[in-house]
Formats: structure tokens, sequence, C-alpha cells
């Protein structure tokens, strides 16, 4: 099956009919179609699928046993199915219909592997239902612990226990084989357009965090109580936006609130909480703590002024990653693609910092959005995507 006929299967499922985006939640019907789409696509190319207790799967393709010589290190590539909420087609999916695609190319060309090639699918990559982004990749590498997420709750209070099980396999155990990871993904920006090129190498990815504020003020009448008599957690959350959007400008960082909930949520009335979301990145921690610090700074300040206040609680924090300077190397032996650092987080980023040594190749994006309806590849840069992954896997003795 090619690229494009598999891409095309993929297209109907988990969109809306409405924006065009896509709904692809863990543990939700359209990710369900497309995890049992995966094991049909891994069954009709004879490779080896496994499962573990959460919910990743790793295809292999083997190479044949010659007695005497000794196993090597698989190289893992592949990447995510679950989607952000109305988003994109490419933010995932792309890595994994690629690395389908880059397998077919490589027995096309006659290659017969020297060691083994894993095809990965991570769960709850986007942490778009739990809230912690790149889930799966964190408890196959042992970076969390089940008991630690397993209370985790989605906005309906569903918790992670309730839909899953407990891993029982251990952190590990379906990496055990994994030597490296290369994870191929559609550029989330526009240096690749700028450059002209349609293929790019990731350096590596800034540190960010998910940062929960907590406003507190007082409910009461929209009508009838003053201005001046209100403790509107609301107004807090206005200048704290503001504020995040200010010093991240300053400081070249990226800071968005793009989930907030409030209570009683009524038009008719000034609210008594407002709980709000924000997603910081910086080059440096350092940068990092400083923007964080400036922002609940200010909020702190406007909160004494509106009566209310303010209590910020970091739900996850990843440091710095620099992407193994060799594996990169070799990756990219033979070609001039760029090297560019990324301010998204990944899987690869994930297992780099666990000890799997990982590259990442990028496809252009014409649009330069990303996490939106909007987000695009052409076909020909996917299929330029494809060979540089199947070279890639090559250079890496596949």
């Amino acid at each position: 099956m090619t690229f494009e006929q598999m891409w095309r299967d993929l297209a109907p499922i988990g969109r809306s009919a409405t924006s065009g985006g896509y709904f692809r939640q863990p543990w939700r019907s359209a990710e369900e179609e497309l995890r049992a789409w995966f094991a049909e696509q891994a069954a009709a190319r004879g490779l080896a699928l496994e499962t573990d207790a959460f919910g990743n799967q790793v295809a292999w393709w083997r190479p044949d046993p010659v007695p005497g010589r000794v196993a090597t290190l698989g190289v893992l590539t592949g990447s995510h199915l679950d989607s952000v909420l109305d988003g994109g087609a490419y933010d995932g999916p792309l890595g994994v219909v690629s690395a389908l695609a880059a397998i077919d190319l490589l027995r096309k060309r006659g290659a017969q592997p020297s060691r083994a090639v894993g095809v990965g699918v991570f769960r709850e990559e986007e942490g778009s239902r739990f809230g912690l982004a790149c889930l799966g990749s964190r408890l196959a590498t042992g970076s969390v612990e089940w008991a630690d997420v397993e209370g985790l709750r989605d906005r309906d209070g569903v918790a992670l226990g309730d839909v899953t099980d407990a891993p029982d396999d251990g952190a590990g155990g379906i990496l055990a084989e994994v030597g490296c990871f290369v994870e191929l993904h559609v550029e989330q920006g526009r240096a690749l357009v700028d450059l002209d090129r349609p293929v790019g190498l990731a350096s590596g990815i800034w540190p960010h965090g998910r940062y929960r504020f907590d406003f507190t003020g007082r409910a009461d009448h929209a009508g009838t109580t003053r201005m001046e008599d209100r403790a509107d957690p609301m107004l807090t959350y206005a200048m704290t936006a503001l504020a995040a959007n200010k010093q991240a400008r300053l400081g070249g960082a990226r800071a968005t609130f793009g989930r907030i909930d409030v209570a009683p949520n009524g038009t008719n009335a000034v609210p008594s909480r407002v709980t709000a979301w924000l997603d910081a990145r910086a080059e440096t921690a350092e940068l990092l703590a400083d923007l964080v610090a400036a922002v609940e700074k200010q909020s702190t300040e406007r909160a004494g002024r509106d009566g209310t206040s303010v209590a910020v609680t970091a739900e996850s924090v990843s440091r710095a990653i620099s992407f193994s300077r060799d594996l990169t190397d070799q990756v990219g032996a033979g070609h001039d693609w760029p090297v560019l650092p990324t301010q998204a987080g990944h899987d690869a980023g994930i297992l780099a910092g666990a000890g799997h040594p990982s590259a990442m190749l990028f496809v252009r994006n014409p649009t330069g959005v990303s996490h939106s309806p909007e987000e695009h590849a052409e076909t020909a840069d996917c299929l330029a995507g494809v060979e540089a992954l199947a070279d890639a896997l090559t250079s890496l003795g596949v």
C-alpha cells in the first residue's frame, strides 16, 4: 500500500465535519480505530506487533536469524496517532505512515536488515485528554511512575486508571530491543519554508512546561455589584495573560494561556474562580524559570489590587534536550539537510532524556501552522520525507 493510499485511509478518522480539524483523543473511538488500522498495516507487512499494558505499540521488522551472529539492538522509528483538540492531520500520523512507507521502500530496494527496525506508536503524546504530554513514552521509559499518573483526570472527571490497567511489564519492556530512535515529524514552524528545503534535521528541543494558575475571588451579581466592590478573578487572569505575552516577547520565549475553566461560568455572575493553564517555553531552563517567575510575580501583585488570590502549580516541566550529535550526523550522512532547533515537545525528547540516542527529521509545512486544521504538508514533501527516513535507516544498518 502506498503512502498516498494509507494517508487517504486515515483522512476521515476523527475529522470534524464543521472545522475540518481532528479529535483523536486517547481511549476514544477515533484513536482506537487508528490503533486498529496500525495493527492491520503491521500484519499486512508481516511485522511482529508488540503492545504494552499502557497501549504503546511497536511493529518489528526483524532480520532473519544467522547462526553465530550476535543480535544488535534495533532502530525504532514512528511517532503517535493522537491529536490535540481540533488539531491537524499531520502532527504524529505523518511519522507513523512515513515509517511504514519507508519499510516498503527499503524492501523495494531489496534491503535485508542486519538489525531490527521497529515502527512505534506512543499513546497520549499530546496530553490532550489527561494533561501530561508524552505520557506513553514517559511510562515506557520509566520517566514517570504509574502510581504518580493513574489518578490524572480528563475534563469529564474520568481517571487514567479507569481507562487502562496499571502497566505490568515494567518500564522499558517495550523498548528492550531499542538501540536508538529516529522520529519523522511535520515541522511546526516556517524554518524549512524560509530555507526552501523539504527536509531538515532537529538539533534539540527547548525546555518547556505546563503550569496551572488558580485564581480565586468572590461570586457576585453582575448587575447589582458595584465595580469597586468586586473581587473578580477574571480581571486577575486577564492581566496575567497579557503579562505572559509581554514577558515572552521581551525574552524571545513562548507563553500561551490556551485553556481556562471558570466557575460558576454564568453570564450574569462575577466568577468565584478561574483556573488557567500556561504553556511556557524558552531556550534554556534558566530563561524558562525566569519567565514563569516574572509572570507569577505580576499576577500576584495584580491579585493584591483585585482582592483575589492566585496559586501556581507546575503540572509538568521538561528539560532541554540536545539530540545525539553522532546519531544526527549518521542519519544525515550524504545529505545537506539543514539542522534546526524545535520549541515543540516530542517522544524523541523523552527517549533521548532516558538514555536512548535519538534524532528527528522534519518535513516542510508550507503554512507554518500546527495544532490547527491549517497544518499541512505537500505530498511531494511527504514522499521526500519517506525517502529521507529510508536513507536514514539504511545509514543505521537496517
